[in-house]
């Protein structure tokens, strides 16, 4: 039997059929990469839901950023109803990594903000993975980054039973040896309290609560409780309880590492002496010095992270452990599960970037005393590693980057759409006046009057933020009403402006990069992509190819490339529109697909980035200058608030512009 129960009410179409048939083929002849090319439109997501269904392995999709990983975990939810789909993506609301700027001689310290509901979707995770096996994880590029060993969080789980011998003062002991905090008020997540003959205890894997019930020293009952309403949900035989943490390690590990330690603390030392670099040996003695009595003390430490070599027993240089370690494996150790990479020219650069970045950072550290070499250790996967850990990957793309044209042993195309939309015209025009042409602004002004006309809606995208904004201006002297959007455009303005956009409040939208993902305008017939021979990433063959998509959601939909000179990028951006467009329009005649524009409700924008919470959580968020001035711990409490709800719906848009403000009222209140 499956283990994968594809939702029914979905059924595949255009391409789709064709593009699952080859990629499941592709998997059963062992093909270790292929890439699914699907242009704008396609469903590439379902057709990805349906070979995971076919292939019946876990499978992990990466996605580039939160964002866009909580749309495709929502989306995989709607597919995937019966089985396991669950969200893992960096648990920081607020993380700036420690480091040092020798050149300005400042030292900066590591400071984050633990969100805790996405440290609870973390380990449900990871515990799905490791007791079920229908588990689909959406994750972001976090995923390569160190996690404590599968190995030891799963040998420190607690099976609890009814009508086991096991005392009540031992049953707590145990809570607290796995990392459980306890407390006599109100219970959270990773905590538990004992009252009377019962102990109460609320796992970091779910919002619920298991009230264990004792006569004498045997479990007598286990109710699962709801934990606002204090009502019960189940009774149960057995439970199993996971460490609070990722990082386990037992006491043995613990002294081991002391003394491993100890004695890299000891050669460090040395050798920062013989290099006469006496200050950074004295600065580092004492940080390691402090850092182990921390240790030792309370079981934790600042930055304990650093460490994580000695307590894992690892070697120098050897990767750690990291989310794709809890994916299933075969005997001989290779994985056995289904990677797929979303938006790959985006995601693929983002991994093998990764490493890189963090490596100077740490090398910095080490070699003024910060640290310990052993902290480089505490690290991003490599690429190498991480292609080494993930087996068969199907990277998915409307247009593929090198790497992905590179590796793949097989490309499936996926151009037919569906709804029969065909993608837009391209014309070129030149950007000075030349014959009946205007120029690149008055053309386009023309152009965009004439679907304004017809209720339509245009775009125009330029290569800096200030000729978008001086564009917007001169439109509305014009008569076009206009607007301009671009990265210094706050969030929730750019959902308001989106928004208004579709709603035919304003006919023009401007900007600057329009290839973020969720930019979905049915209503745009029409785009004018100015200065398109300016050879560059906003004029890349990729880019152009994404912003020409945008058109593509309009039966009327067309794109002016506005150049003096046909650059290369320019060129196969015409040529591969040309090729999809003839694909699609060969297939609606020969199936009688008449193309309709796609309908799609105006809060849309609004139901993907904010939900309605969100405009109570706006007004909250409001700084209130009178509140920072008279009582701004009261405003700093209120906005942690606000941006722990903007979380807890994936809302990471509201929670990131909350988390700027609260970096700001800190810098007001020092």
């Amino acid at each position: 039997m499956s283990l994968f129960k594809l939702n029914t009410r979905f059924q595949p179409a255009g391409d789709q059929p064709k593009a699952i048939k080859e990629l499941t083929n592709g998997l059963k002849k062992g093909y270790k990469h292929q890439t699914l090319f699907g242009a704008t439109g396609t469903g590439k997501t379902y057709t990805a839901a349906s070979v995971i269904a076919d292939f019946d392995k876990p499978a992990l999709v990466i996605a580039h950023n939160k964002t866009l990983a909580a749309q495709l975990a929502q989306e995989y939810r709607e597919f995937f109803p019966e089985n396991a789909v669950h969200y893992f993506v960096s648990y920081y609301d607020y993380y700036q990594p420690e480091a040092y700027m020798p050149v300005t001689d400042t030292y900066i310290e590591k400071e984050a903000m633990i969100n805790e509901e996405i440290e609870r979707l973390r380990h449900a995770s990871t515990q799905a993975l490791l007791t079920r096996k229908d588990v689909i994880i959406v994750a972001s590029v976090s995923c390569i980054y160190g996690l404590g060993s599968p190995a030891e969080y799963e040998k420190e789980n607690l099976k609890i039973s009814k009508g086991m011998d096991f005392s009540r003062a031992d049953l707590i002991r145990r809570f607290v040896d796995i990392h459980f905090n306890r407390t006599n008020a109100d219970l959270e997540s990773g905590m538990f309290r004992a009252v009377g003959n019962t102990v109460e205890i609320m796992p970091v894997n779910d919002k619920t609560i298991f009230r264990i019930e004792y006569e004498g020293s045997t479990i007598s009952g286990i109710i699962e409780l709801d934990p606002v309403t204090r009502s019960i949900r189940a009774n149960h035989d057995v439970i199993f309880i996971f460490p609070a943490k990722h990082f386990i390690s037992n006491d043995e590990q613990s002294k081991r590492a002391f003394t491993t330690i100890k004695k890299e603390l000891e050669e460090r030392l040395d050798c920062l002496k013989k290099s006469g670099k006496n200050l950074e040996a004295e600065r580092l003695k004492r940080r390691v010095t402090y850092d182990l009595a921390l240790i030792k003390e309370i079981g934790y430490c600042n930055g304990i992270e650093n460490y994580s070599r000695h307590f894992s027993g690892k070697t120098q240089g050897e990767p750690p452990d990291s989310l794709l370690s809890y994916f299933p494996h075969k005997k001989d150790g290779s994985p056995d599960f289904l990677t797929v990479i979303d938006e790959s020219h985006v995601t693929v650069p983002q991994l093998n970037g990764m490493y890189a970045g963090d490596a100077s950072r740490k090398e910095t550290l080490v070699e003024f005393g910060f640290r310990l070499p052993s902290a480089k250790d505490n690290r991003p996967l490599k690429f190498h590693e991480f292609e080494e850990r993930v087996g068969q990957t199907i990277y998915t793309s409307a247009t593929p980057g090198p790497y992905e044209n590179k590796v793949s042993e097989q490309t499936v195309e996926q151009v037919i759409r569906p709804t029969g939309l065909v993608d837009p015209v391209v014309d070129v025009r030149p950007v000075a006046e030349s014959g009946k042409y205007a120029g690149q602004i008055f053309d386009f002004i023309s152009e965009a009057e004439k679907v304004i006309k017809k209720g339509d809606r245009a775009i125009a995208t330029t290569l800096t933020k200030k000729m978008a904004e001086d564009l917007s201006e001169f439109l509305k002297e014009k008569g076009i009403k206009a607007e301009y959007l671009h990265s210094d455009i706050k969030t929730i303005d750019r959902i308001t402006i989106l928004t208004e956009f579709r709603k035919g409040k304003f006919d023009c939208l401007v900007g600057v990069n329009l290839l973020r993902e969720g930019l979905d305008l049915p209503e745009v017939s029409m785009i004018g992509i100015l200065d398109a021979d300016k050879e560059g990433f906003l004029r890349s063959e990729t880019s152009l190819i994404q912003i020409i998509g945008r058109a593509a959601r309009n039966v009327n939909g067309r794109v002016i490339l506005y150049a003096d000179t046909v650059t290369g990028s320019m060129d196969r951006a015409m040529k591969e529109t040309e090729r999809r467009r003839n694909i699609q329009i060969a297939h609606n005649k020969k199936n009688g697909i008449t193309p309709t524009t796609i309908i799609k409700k105006i809060h849309d924008i609004t139901d993907q980035l904010r939900s309605e919470h969100d405009k109570a959580v706006h007004e909250l968020v409001k700084i209130d200058e009178e509140l920072a001035r008279t009582n701004p711990k009261k405003l700093m409490k209120m906005k942690e608030c606000a941006m722990e709800e903007a979380v807890k719906v994936l809302d990471f848009e509201t929670a990131a512009i909350i988390r700027d403000e609260i970096i700001e009222l800190k810098k007001i209140m020092l």
